[in-house]
């Protein structure tokens, strides 16, 4: 297997909702829903950067989809980080996302290891840090 991940996939309740939370509240780029035409087919991709891209797509599709039991959400179980290149940008991400409707239940700080994070949950409970790290250079 190489190391690298094209696609990450997001379970969510409501695509329509969903849609609307990461096109207006987030800004991501999408085309918006496309597979209607399909039964459990309806997705919508946003473009990032480097070819990586973000799905969302019904629960209820990717369990029938992956022959996998539906179960209840979990946001302790990983966090999608969303590296930007200063302080003032992760305030900035921090609010869209809360305007949006994102739940903040970490608040933007500074850090035991010298950066400066915060954590958000999406209308679905995925758990979202944006995170400035002094160490790392982040490309436009």
């Amino acid at each position: 297997m190489k190391p690298r991940i094209t696609v990450l996939t997001l379970g969510v309740d409501n695509l329509e909702r969903s849609l609307e939370f990461y096109k207006n509240g987030l800004h991501l780029p999408t085309e918006g829903i496309l597979g209607q035409e399909f039964e459990n087919g309806a997705v919508a991709f946003f473009d990032l950067q480097n070819g990586f891209k973000l799905a969302i797509w019904e629960r209820k599709s990717l369990a029938a989809e992956a022959n996998v039991p539906l179960s209840p959400r979990s946001p302790s179980e990983f966090t999608i980080g969303h590296n930007v290149s200063s302080k003032a940008e992760v305030d900035q991400v921090m609010l869209e996302a809360e305007t949006a409707g994102a739940k903040i239940t970490d608040p933007a700080k500074d850090t035991f290891w010298g950066g400066y994070s915060g954590h958000f949950l999406d209308l679905d409970g995925h758990l979202w840090e944006v995170v400035w790290n002094p160490e790392w250079e982040i490309e436009d």
